[in-house]
């Protein structure tokens, strides 16, 4: 995490996880959002994103849980969203080609993690399809209707947009998960975009003017059926293969083994 934020924006992120792992064990906390994605600004908030673990013994009982926990917090002038989601639904989601939780694995920026989320990584690698395709055209469109609302001005939201579109098309192109616009931008044809990055790192609030708010509803729908070509020409399985899901859980229950007293 170091040189993406600051020491104190880094203290404010120790406070944090600090305190909700007291109350949950984290497989895995990854920075997410702008700073992730390549153009964060003084202002953007610290987007925490974790997998955590439940005791087995509190999945076996009478009213088992997979309960996510959320908290939303300004300290010291920094504002922390961190989110967490248990292992079970997390790889569920994997499977149904759920991106947010794919990049908790594969794409974010680590800032804490347990040993197990080594062996991790190539299981979730190995499962994934073009379901993905799905989720994150999705994604895509649910922040072209968020720059819609700002009257298609918004450099953040505009940025959003073409980093859903293109991080899914690199995914289907080469079953690698790149959550950062920047190393995206030129192998898809959109190296423009870089002028609205250096824009959005001055600040989350800056606006396009008439003109490129224009120029760039046009490349939007083009990024809309780039996406789509990488899904007809993608290197992945349409599903998941048995063999690979059948490795997943095995890693799942052998973690769930370890802890069943705890």
């Amino acid at each position: 995490m170091k040189g993406r934020v600051t020491e104190h924006q880094e203290r404010m992120v120790d406070r944090v996880l600090d305190e909700e792992s007291l109350q949950r064990e984290h497989l895995v906390i990854s920075l997410s959002g702008a700073h992730a994605y390549g153009f964060p600004s003084h202002d953007s908030d610290l987007d925490l994103k974790a997998i955590h673990i439940a005791p087995t013994a509190a999945l076996l009982g009478l009213q088992p849980r997979h309960v996510p926990a959320e908290r939303l917090e300004v300290l010291e002038g920094v504002e922390v969203d961190y989110s967490s989601n248990e292992l079970q639904p997390v790889l569920l989601g994997i499977l149904q080609g759920n991106g947010n939780y794919i990049e908790r694995v594969l794409g974010a920026i680590t800032v804490r993690a347990l040993p197990e989320l080594e062996a991790l990584r190539p299981l979730v690698r190995a499962v994934l399809s073009r379901r993905i395709h799905r989720h994150y055209r999705g994604f895509a469109q649910g922040q072209l209707r968020e720059w819609e609302k700002s009257g298609f001005r918004s450099v953040k939201k505009l940025l959003y947009v073409l980093r859903t579109t293109l991080t899914g098309t690199h995914a289907l192109r080469t079953g690698e998960m790149e959550t950062d616009v920047t190393v995206l931008l030129e192998p898809y044809g959109f190296g423009e975009a870089r002028a609205l990055v250096e824009r959005k790192r001055s600040g989350e609030r800056i606006e396009l003017t008439e003109e490129l708010s224009e120029q760039w509803r046009q490349e939007v729908t083009r990024a809309f059926s780039v996406l789509d070509a990488a899904d007809a020409a993608s290197v992945l399985p349409l599903e998941p293969q048995p063999p690979a899901v059948a490795a997943l859980e095995g890693w799942m229950l052998d973690v769930r083994r370890r802890r069943f007293g705890a």
